[in-house]
């Protein structure tokens, strides 16, 4: 597993945060970005998940085995609360987490060898079901957990009054598998094959339902293009939608669906550059495929992942360096003498459209701030030198007033973020989310709950 063990963290009592005004341009509307973070949450947060209630608002973050509910208030205060299940504190290989926005339940996922350890909350984390936690087969790595609507055309339809399927994906070497809840994540039936590794390799990114009910799981190597499994009827069956011309890197892809079905593919190109393609058929056809940070001179990117709002609106978070070279390269960035950073300084980027792709305005979030100095390493267990801190993924999300939140880990605390020294580097995983003050939305209209 690609993962360190987790070190159970104990409940964050109600503080003010830690607010870092984000700096640089300002996206399309004037929209800015804050970050926030607690001294004492969510420290080990290598694969941060994100979601935020349309009903309450109360946004959450998974952190290794903490579940924070964050809470936003005036005057850049936030108030985080450990709310984690003892159904879910268990010691894990993959943390993931899921909040259906348009019904408010939460899911949380713990992976555990050939299924997971899962619970669901329907209150913000005050109270949690256990779960079956995924069907049968399933994959040994990297979990996903996801939802949405059912298919129009299709006659499955919810065993309980919840109205959404929820969807558990999972992988192992030769095929990655998807199993489909109809009882709001209670329990699970089969898993389904989604690809083998004659269609696929590597690592797959992470579920979404679109409204119309279509699922879509990306991978970024599908016979060395960026694809999509697509399933069209509720998980029976799946396609594999390849990005033609495309050639995919490191790390995991990312869909993004609008209200009106437009897919939004983001990904690290074979040459490193952040990239998004734009399909209206469900991937059956590409358009505007866009290196989202040519116009800033960015390199070596690294955990895309898009949220969309209205078909013609869209944002994807990454993080990326001005710094040319190979980025897995271990002295990436350091001096002859390995002794000091000299570039590769990694900092979080968020580009905006809103007019379905055709212009982009990426901009820096974190400012002066490092997020990373020296390499993130994405080789799993063959890493060394401290630098696997980042793991594999961050998240994004939107609130019901269109505000783009993501979360995201800081490997670059205390004396690295001034310092440029090796030896002061300090490949920490602390929790942050970064939040959208103002601007264009990603929403017209608040969207409607389930």
């Amino acid at each position: 597993m690609r993962r360190r063990t987790p070190v159970l963290v104990g409940v964050a009592v109600a503080a003010l945060a830690l607010t870092l005004p984000a700096v640089g341009a300002q996206q399309p509307g004037g929209a800015q970005y804050t970050t926030y973070a607690q001294k004492g949450a969510a420290g080990d947060a290598g694969e941060p998940s994100i979601g935020v209630s349309w009903r309450t608002g109360a946004t959450f973050l998974q952190a290794g085995l903490e579940t924070d509910r964050v809470t936003f208030g005036k005057g850049g205060r936030s108030t985080w609360r450990d709310t984690s299940g003892a159904e879910t504190q268990y010691v894990s290989l993959d943390p993931i987490a899921y909040l259906d926005s348009a019904t408010g339940r939460l899911f949380v996922s713990q992976l555990t060898l050939v299924g997971s350890a899962m619970a669901y909350s329907d209150d913000d984390g005050a109270t949690w079901t256990p779960s079956q936690g995924s069907g049968l087969p399933a994959g040994a790595d990297h979990q996903t957990v996801g939802g949405g609507p059912y298919p129009v055309e299709s006659s499955v339809r919810p065993l309980t009054s919840y109205p959404h399927a929820v969807y558990y994906c999972s992988q192992d070497i030769a095929t990655a598998f998807c199993a489909r809840s109809d009882t709001g994540g209670l329990t699970f039936g089969a898993g389904v094959p989604m690809y083998t590794l004659a269609d696929c390799g590597g690592l797959h990114g992470h579920v979404k339902v679109a409204p119309d009910g279509t699922v879509y799981v990306p991978n970024s190597d599908c016979g060395g293009a960026p694809a999509m499994a697509v399933s069209t009827d509720a998980g029976l069956t799946w396609t594999v939608r390849r990005v033609p011309g495309a050639r995919g890197g490191e790390g995991d892809p990312s869909v993004a669906v609008g209200r009106d079905g437009t897919v939004y593919f983001s990904y690290s190109n074979a040459a490193g550059d952040p990239t998004v393609a734009v399909s209206r058929d469900r991937g059956q056809t590409w358009s505007r495929i866009t290196n989202v940070g040519a116009r800033l001179g960015l390199h070596n990117a690294v955990f895309p992942v898009g949220v969309a709002g209205d078909g013609d609106r869209a944002a994807v978070a990454f993080l990326a360096s001005t710094t040319e070279g190979r980025g897995q390269n271990a002295n990436y960035g350091k001096n002859e003498t390995r002794t000091r950073y000299e570039g590769a300084e990694y900092h979080l980027y968020v580009a905006s459209t809103a007019d379905r792709g055709v212009s982009w305005r990426t901009v820096d979030v974190t400012g002066k701030d490092p997020v990373q100095r020296g390499r993130i390493c994405m080789g799993g267990t063959g890493c060394s030198g401290g630098d696997r801190n980042l793991l594999d993924f961050m998240d994004v999300t939107v609130d019901r007033q269109g505000r783009v939140l993501i979360g995201w880990a800081d490997g670059c605390t205390g004396k690295c973020v001034t310092s440029t020294l090796v030896a002061s580097n300090t490949h920490t995983s602390e929790g942050r989310i970064t939040r959208q003050q103002g601007g264009i939305p990603l929403f017209r209209h608040a969207p409607p709950l389930a």
